[in-house]
């Protein structure tokens, strides 16, 4: 069956590779009509893991073209794009047709998570999932022993992407909980950056320990206060993301905290990447959600201040190490 893969960086063209080689006809749609032509022509994507065979898989920059005839949409766009792309989508893709998340954001006017966008243009939730784990696009596309987790309201939805994304290197779990694992997804993307401004500034393991475990602890409050389960963020897509986000090279997000701690900025990080550290945007929209539902982020509002609002970096030790003293887990509730 055709597989319509939405956005062609690093992880859209690990995707493709993936679900191609488990047996789907796979077109990637591409931002840009040059990349598309390049990819069909040469079968690799001139800019995004250019060493990865693309070999029977079309490229097109047409929504038309991209949607005619799919079985599935796989959204793997920036979350700033996600709703400009689905209304392009929207008048080429049926009310039926099984749709899943692999952006990881939150829309900052809004407060909406990438499932309710897509929701709130496409309609039909029920065949809407989120995508969400350790699951670095260099590694996947590779073939390296990797897991995940789809998350859907509708446990149908949830186990035909499962079916869709397994293989014998790429083992796929499901869950009903999309709120949890879509909060994980962009809560531990800033938590990255604190870890690469710490491992920057020339903290050791001990800090970085600290800072990811302090920052499940945020995600698991946020999480709870929306609706979630907190023993999500126990899974694949909390603590397992997590930790691949906050200690890989290949994570962009800890490279752009490293990259602040040496002077740099989030401008020239974007000029030589060519990616988005959704890490930064994240940083203000979660924030924001957190505020409005009166919920402490002591670590992510540091990382925000940081990147937006020019506090020293040494603000990040700060956070972990002079707030009150009090117990590490609260019982009292």
């Amino acid at each position: 069956m055709k597989v319509s893969v939405i956005g062609a960086g690093s992880w859209g063209t690990a995707v493709a590779w993936l679900l191609s080689h488990n047996g789907s006809d796979v077109t990637l749609w591409c931002h840009s009509a040059d990349q598309a032509l390049h990819i069909r022509g040469r079968h690799r994507n001139p800019r995004y893991l250019s060493d990865v065979d693309l070999s029977g898989i079309e490229a097109t920059s047409s929504f038309e073209d991209a949607a005619r005839g799919a079985s599935a949409l796989v959204l793997v766009t920036p979350s700033s794009a996600v709703r400009e792309t689905l209304e392009g989508l929207a008048p080429h893709v049926g009310e039926s047709l099984p749709v899943v998340m692999l952006s990881k954001g939150i829309e900052r006017e809004t407060g909406m998570l990438m499932t309710d966008i897509c929701s709130d243009v496409l309609g039909n939730p029920e065949r809407i999932a989120a995508l969400s784990g350790p699951n670095h696009a260099e590694e996947v596309s590779k073939g390296l022993p990797a897991a995940t987790v789809v998350a859907s309201s509708d446990v149908r939805c949830a186990r035909f992407f499962q079916s869709l994304f397994m293989s014998e290197t790429f083992r796929v779990y499901t869950s009903s909980d999309v709120i949890g694992v879509e909060l994980c997804a962009a809560s531990k993307n800033i938590i990255a950056i604190a870890c690469g401004i710490a491992s920057g500034l020339g903290y050791g393991d001990n800090t970085a320990a600290v800072i990811m475990t302090r920052g499940l602890a945020e995600m698991s409050r946020l999480v709870e206060a929306l609706g979630g389960d907190p023993l999500t963020c126990m899974g694949l897509a909390g603590m397992g993301d997590l930790v691949a986000t906050c200690s890989s090279r290949h994570s962009r997000n800890r490279r752009l905290g490293e990259l602040v701690a040496s002077g740099g900025t989030l401008e020239e990080f974007s000029a030589r990447t060519h990616m988005v550290a959704e890490g930064a945007y994240a940083a203000l929209s979660v924030t924001d959600l957190a505020a409005r539902h009166g919920v402490e982020l002591p670590l992510s509002e540091t990382v925000r201040k940081v990147l937006w609002e020019g506090l020293a970096l040494e603000g990040i030790l700060e956070t972990l190490m002079h707030r009150p003293p009090k117990p590490e887990f609260d019982t009292s509730r």
